[in-house]
């Protein structure tokens, strides 16, 4: 199906992308080439070759430091001298000697396209836990490959993917490979696809594979501990001051208070508010910035200046993410560039030690199939569980739209029909290979980039998660006690206050504004009859939401979010053709 779109004051933002290639027919390509060859085409980047000259190597690559198997299993000492060799040719040089495997070998962030010239097979790869983005188009004689959607934006049709719509509905992004657009696809994490084969191969893939169950809790916590110290360094800009995103929650305040005993540069970090009269966690946060004695600074954002900053901030994203903090995130990266260039954050401490988002769930496997006889679906009881729009599809979607994806399946089934993982750690690898990398570390690299920062994430690292799944599930959850292994690794680093609070998560008062604030402008973008959304979505609902009635547990201003977020979108959508 094809949306209409009606216009809306988009900021012209240009946004180069840092390579582009096509496969496939590269005769007649308007484009300015840097370099092609028979079937392969690469555009704005310099290509790096194998010493042989067999392998041709473009990508986005932020390799972690020196790895002891890349140093030492792979080369000969004396080439890694300071600054011989960068990502790339090294990548190039594994890949002579490994190949496809090389994939295997590799930590850090990368997307990567290698081009072998004697076969003439094209081969994609991405980081273990999705830190970078790849996307390709899957139609067409010449096929598109860039690390941002938007870089495709020529070269795709305007033909929306009802599925990922519906997914987007329910969970506030678009899980798995698919994309909003029909003829683009996302490559998942821990995966190599081959042109022209389109075979997709796992390198890895995170699953539990739970050690030492006899050790106690503070056993395995002395393991996380020694970890993160571990990644927590390697994260830290050598000779330069250090930024943490901090909410004064555990995983935030835990990053903080490594980085300030590890660095020996200044430690800057940021926390937001939304005004005097609107609940804030600064709080816990200026108790962690005091602690930690680091610089603190605090932004306040005002919901004026969300709502104006918008379809700015999701020009920087390649799907919509319905989230309210998306243009904090924006306006926290540039007050940081003032000061550093390299920010940490926590996240991944909720997916990887058990965080609160996956009570509805553990609670629904012990009480729903008594509650309400939909709730025993897996899947449906998960997609209820992002409390979204879920339960409102029958109404929302018009009956054309309903009848196309009736019976399109989940992607989320087989992570929970898996009987051999337990079931937290079933919900933690759902949160880890979607949520982390369709939505958390997509929004945080995109935002953090767009203000010229690099973001890095220690508690995503895949050594973590790998580690995570080693350690038995009531260790993460111990009893009420959530992250208690996590808890345990760092107690002596904070306040009490800080190690028990109950985490709340930054709190948004989206419902105080969209009825007081917003109302009019949300009306004329959402009900207009020339409105992206209205080929697919049914009027009649979204006004009995925007007049705030016809809900028992009045959770308008949160599915009013996700609609506005998505009508901008796609609206945005049209000016990078």
């Amino acid at each position: 199906m094809l949306f209409s779109r009606r216009a809306i004051a988009h900021p012209q933002i240009s946004i180069t992308p840092p390579w582009l290639v096509a496969w496939g027919r590269v005769d007649d390509l308007a484009e300015e080439v840097t370099w092609r060859e028979s079937r392969i085409a690469i555009i704005q980047a310099e290509p790096v070759f194998s010493p042989s000259g067999r392998f041709v190597v473009v990508g986005d690559l932020c390799r972690s430091p020196q790895t002891p198997l890349e140093r030492e299993a792979i080369f000969p000492q004396n080439t890694w001298e300071s600054g011989v060799m960068e990502s790339a040719e090294i990548i190039a040089q594994m890949w002579e000697r490994y190949g496809v495997e090389t994939l295997q070998h590799l930590q850090g962030m990368f997307a990567l396209v290698v081009w072998d010239r004697e076969k003439e097979e094209l081969w994609l790869g991405r980081d273990r836990v999705g830190m970078k983005t790849l996307y390709y188009t899957i139609t067409g004689a010449t096929r598109w490959i860039a690390p941002r959607a938007r870089s495709l934006s020529r070269y795709r049709s305007d033909e929306l993917d009802l599925v990922a719509l519906r997914d987007y509905l329910c969970c506030a992004f678009v899980p798995g490979s698919q994309t909003l657009w029909r003829d683009v696809r996302e490559l998942r994490p821990g995966t190599s696809l081959q042109l022209p084969t389109a075979q997709i191969q796992v390198y890895w893939q995170p699953q539990e594979q739970i050690c030492h169950a006899e050790q106690p809790l503070e056993w395995h916590g002395k393991h996380v501990r020694s970890l993160l110290e571990e990644l927590v360094q390697e994260a830290l800009p050598s000779g330069e001051p250090v930024g943490i995103y901090l909410s004064g929650g555990i995983d935030s305040s835990c990053i903080t208070a490594l980085a300030a005993q590890l660095h020996d540069r200044p430690v800057h970090t940021y926390s937001i508010h939304f005004g005097e009269k609107y609940p804030s966690e600064l709080e816990f946060a200026n108790l962690v910035a005091s602690h930690c004695q680091t610089q603190h600074h605090i932004l306040e954002v005002s919901p004026e200046q969300i709502w104006q900053l918008l379809p700015e901030t999701l020009a920087y994203l390649d799907d919509p993410i319905g989230e309210g903090l998306t243009v904090p995130n924006l306006l926290l990266g540039r007050i940081a560039k003032e000061s550093v260039n390299v920010v940490l954050n926590g996240e991944g401490g909720d997916p990887c030690f058990a965080g609160p988002k996956n009570k509805p769930m553990l609670l629904n496997s012990l009480y729903g199939s008594i509650v309400d006889s939909q709730l025993a679906d897996p899947v449906a009881a998960y997609f209820t569980s992002f409390q979204k729009c879920f339960v409102d599809l029958p109404r929302l979607f018009k009956f054309e739209v309903r009848h196309e994806i009736a019976n399109a399946p989940s992607i989320f089934t087989a992570d929970l029909q898996d009987t051999k993982t337990s079931f937290l750690n079933q919900l933690m690898l759902l949160n880890i290979k979607f949520k982390g990398a369709d939505y958390i570390l997509t929004k945080v690299n995109n935002l953090t980039q767009a203000a010229g920062l690099q973001a890095r994430s220690p508690l995503f690292d895949p050594r973590i998660v790998q580690l995570s799944m080693q350690i038995p599930p009531e260790y993460k959850l111990s009893g009420a006690e959530e992250k208690a292994v996590l808890k345990s690794a760092i107690a002596d680093l904070l306040p009490e206050a800080i190690l028990n609070r109950p985490k709340s998560g930054m709190i948004m008062s989206m419902q105080q504004w969209f009825r007081h604030l917003w109302y009019r402008e949300a009306k004329e973008l959402l009900l207009s009859r020339n409105a992206a959304i209205a080929p697919y979505l049914n009027r009649e609902l979204i006004c009995d939401w925007l007049n705030y009635r016809g809900e028992v547990w009045h959770r308008y201003g949160l599915k009013l979010w996700l609609l506005v977020t998505l009508e901008i979108w796609l609206q945005g959508s049209k000016l990078q053709k």
